[in-house]
């Protein structure tokens, strides 16, 4: 008696393992998903390219003053 509850209880689990994957697999969870993704890593790519882009301004910044390039009377 147990043992066929045990068995009961694992096939309704199963059951509803696979219909959340089956689920899971729509082409419009599938394609959302993928927009998710995109939109993320399109949101980072433009956080890095931002904080490159200061990084690069503030060391121009720095280098031109070390250098002296900044004065309008030093021109070569």
């Amino acid at each position: 008696m147990i043992r066929r509850l045990f068995y009961m209880a694992l096939g309704a689990f199963g059951a509803v393992w696979v219909m959340r994957k089956l689920q899971a697999l729509k082409p419009d969870h599938v394609a959302r998903r993928a927009a998710d993704s995109a939109n993320g890593m399109l949101l980072q790519v433009r956080d890095f390219t931002s904080d490159a882009l200061g990084e690069a301004a503030d060391r121009e910044m720095e280098l031109r003053s070390r250098f002296g390039l900044d004065n309008p009377d030093n021109t070569h």
